[in-house]
């Protein structure tokens, strides 16, 4: 059961949530006691209290799993994004604070925070949700518990990759994490395989929820400042619920492009607070474009670009999210054709540029086509240009140089969240 931190009664109210926000059979098993200065119920999270609050150690009491079902809030992180000079899109998400470099920066030295609202969240509910999950995706969610997790990845009957989904197991509902732009499409699919006895709900609950992810090698010690330094070190994936102002907010280990760091699951009513307090704790803020930039040069496959028709699952590398040995799921005929027969003709790989190159740019190695260039980004500090593309299998060694589209020139090398895939072994079989 996890633990939801309060402090010493300070004279506060000891009211409970709105059954609008918790479902109301949990509150009955919900103790909590809220100071009004307390931003956090964690220690260290006081930034309003006197000096004598910061250094008390708080008790944790018993509570039921968040059900996360919170009435549309107007996002305001945005709001004070744009009062401190950020750029907007017309969307509402933060482009820049203008210091893409800096975050960059922390978040291969220090920490970064960066907000992902935008991208999508759905909640699968009902008595057979874990079964449902476990043949529409590629990860084994049977062997999972409640507070684990891990990443899944939707395919095409053909195992043409769709979108990795990051995926938390909760007492009552399973949450995922996906892409903005396959949200819609993923929720239309998983509900035209919900078949008439099948006790499954699927849900879209972006909008009613915000999404947060620690980045950097510091991120740890942040959480241990906020006294959350029980999830440090945890399996990726495992995740525990806390309350903020008395709101729930889910945190996990892992921020979606790496392993390490964290990612955050609030109402749109606890983001500010939350917000403000990793800056207040030394995190620095990254806006969308210096996240793209970091997914990149990070190697991250993503919709549109690395995750097409064109390519499958095990071309793209995402060997930690497939699962070899479960049941029939979609797509495993030809996961394990490939795995057989040794059918993957193609692999994914870093390329650093001389020059910015454009997306379907060919790669080509002494003459011959070997590839194509699926994302071209800045490189660190704005030196020199960095990319991600598909090579033949027999063409690609690290270090190999290949010529992108008109001349530029350009060096294969591995890419961080690709070099972490643990593949199997050479002759295993599906």
């Amino acid at each position: 059961m996890a633990a939801i931190w309060a402090p010493p009664p300070c004279g506060a109210s000891t009211s409970s949530p709105s059954p609008s926000f918790i479902h109301s059979r949990m509150i009955s098993s919900l103790t909590r006691v809220i100071s009004p200065p307390c931003v956090f119920s964690p220690e260290g999270l006081l930034r309003s209290q006197p000096k004598s609050w910061r250094n008390r150690r708080f008790s944790s009491v018993a509570a039921a799993p968040f059900d996360f079902s919170p009435p549309p809030i107007d996002h305001d992180v945005v709001d004070t994004a744009v009062v401190a000079g950020a750029k907007v899109s017309e969307d509402g998400i933060v482009e820049t604070y203008d210091n893409d470099d800096e975050a960059l920066y922390a978040a291969d030295n220090g920490v970064a925070v960066v907000d992902l609202s935008h991208y999508g969240r759905i909640r699968v509910r009902g008595e057979d949700r874990v079964p449902f999950l476990h043949n529409q995706s590629t990860a084994n969610f049977e062997c999972l518990r409640e507070g684990q997790g891990c990443d899944t990845v939707f395919v095409s009957p053909t195992a043409r990759t769709i979108d990795i989904a990051h995926a938390w197991v909760m007492r009552n509902a399973i949450t995922l994490v996906v892409s903005p732009v396959t949200c819609k499409n993923i929720v239309e699919t998983l509900n035209k395989y919900i078949f008439f006895a099948d006790k499954v709900e699927i849900q879209d609950i972006t909008k009613q929820t915000s999404f947060f992810v620690l980045l950097g090698s510091k991120s740890s010690q942040i959480m241990e400042d906020l006294n959350l330094g029980d999830l440090a070190g945890q399996p990726y994936g495992s995740h525990k619920h806390y309350s903020v102002n008395g709101m729930p907010v889910t945190i996990g280990v892992g921020n979606l492009i790496s392993e390490e760091g964290f990612s955050m699951l609030m109402s749109p009513a606890a983001a500010s607070s939350v917000w403000d307090i990793l800056l207040s704790r030394g995190a620095t803020p990254m806006g969308s474009n210096a996240w793209e930039r970091l997914r990149i040069l990070r190697g991250r496959p993503a919709p549109g670009k690395e995750l097409t028709k064109e390519f499958n699952v095990l071309e793209a590398g995402l060997w930690n999210s497939i699962s070899l040995d479960k049941g029939c799921y979609k797509g495993q005929e030809t996961i394990s054709r490939l795995i057989t027969y040794d059918g993957i003709k193609q692999s994914l790989w870093g390329l650093y540029l001389s020059a910015p190159a454009e997306p379907e740019s060919p790669i080509t190695l002494d003459g011959k086509k070997v590839g194509k260039l699926t994302s071209c980004t800045l490189g660190r500090k704005e030196s020199g240009y960095f990319g991600l593309g598909y090579i033949k299998r027999q063409a690609a060694s690290e270090g190999s140089n290949v010529v992108v589209g008109d001349g530029i020139t350009g060096k294969l090398v591995k890419v961080p969240f690709l070099a972490n895939q643990r593949p199997p072994p050479p002759g295993s079989s599906a």
